[in-house]
C-alpha cells in the first residue's frame, strides 16, 4: 500500500500547479510534442487530448488502450507515448495552431492543462535593393550616399532588422498576416563596414549580407539605374 502511494505521488507531482497555460512555437512542416508532465502512467489513469474552440477529441488512453478520433487535420500525424501520455503532432501546418487541452482522470480528481500552439511559416531570405541615390549639391564623391531597402514579402509575425557588424541599427516588427515589409538604410560612399539584413520569427531566421562593392561609387554611376537588387 505504501509503495503504491509513493509511486502515485511520483507520477502526480509534476502536474501540480500545471493548470496555467503553456506556449509552444513550431514551424510548418516540422513537429511539436505536448508533454503531460508524467514520468509514468498508472494503468487506471485516463488521458484525453482535445483541440480547438469546440474541444474536439484527438486521442484518448483508457485502461492502457489508445483510441484515436478520425480528425482530418490530425490523420496520420498523431503519435502518443503510452508510458507518459505525451502527444506528438508531425508534418504540421498552420491549421494546427490553436489551444490543446489535456485532461487526466486520476480517479479522486481530474487535472486539466491548456497548451497554446502557434505554427509559423519559415521566413524567406530578405532582398536588399539600392532604391535611389542621394547626392550633395556639388555631386562630389564625399557627399554621396546609397539608399538601401531591405524587404520581405508575404510574411507575418516577423521582425526585420539592419545590423552593422553585430550592432543593431534599426528594426521593425509586424504581427499582421501576409504583408510586405521594408526597412531603409543609408550607406555613405566608400563605407566598407559589414552590413546585414536579418528577418526572424520565433522559429526561423534568414540573413542577407550586403556586398558594399556593389554600391555606386559616384552619382554618375547611378545615372542609368535608380533601382537594383544587390
Amino acid at each position: 500500500m505504501i509503495h503504491g502511494l509513493v509511486l502515485f505521488c511520483l507520477c502526480f507531482f509534476p502536474l501540480i500547479g500545471a493548470e496555467t497555460d503553456e506556449l509552444v512555437s513550431a514551424m510548418e512542416g516540422g513537429s511539436f510534442t505536448l508533454r503531460t508532465g508524467f514520468t509514468e502512467m498508472q494503468g487506471d489513469h485516463e488521458i484525453e487530448w482535445r483541440f480547438g474552440s469546440n474541444r474536439t477529441r484527438i486521442i484518448k488512453i483508457q485502461a492502457g488502450n489508445i483510441f484515436t478520433d478520425d480528425i482530418t487535420i490530425f490523420r496520420d500525424r498523431v503519435l502518443i507515448e503510452r508510458q507518459t501520455g505525451d502527444l506528438a503532432v508531425t508534418n504540421i501546418t498552420n491549421e494546427h495552431t490553436g489551444v490543446y487541452e489535456l485532461s487526466i482522470d486520476l480517479g479522486l480528481r481530474e487535472l486539466q492543462k491548456k497548451i497554446i500552439v502557434t505554427v509559423y511559416a519559415p521566413v524567406p531570405v530578405p532582398v536588399i535593393t539600392r532604391y535611389s541615390p542621394q547626392c550633395s549639391s556639388s555631386s562630389s564623391s564625399s557627399g554621396f550616399k546609397s539608399v538601401l531597402l531591405c524587404s520581405v514579402v508575404n510574411v507575418s509575425h516577423v521582425t526585420l532588422s539592419w545590423y552593422k557588424g553585430n550592432s543593431l541599427l534599426s528594426s521593425i516588427s509586424v504581427s499582421d498576416l501576409s504583408i510586405s515589409l521594408s526597412l531603409p538604410l543609408e550607406v555613405e560612399y566608400q563605407d566598407k563596414n559589414n552590413y546585414s539584413c536579418v528577418v526572424n520569427n520565433p522559429v526561423s531566421t534568414q540573413t542577407k549580407h550586403l556586398d558594399t562593392y556593389q554600391l555606386c561609387q559616384t552619382c554618375s554611376d547611378c545615372d542609368n539605374w535608380s533601382q537594383k537588387e544587390l
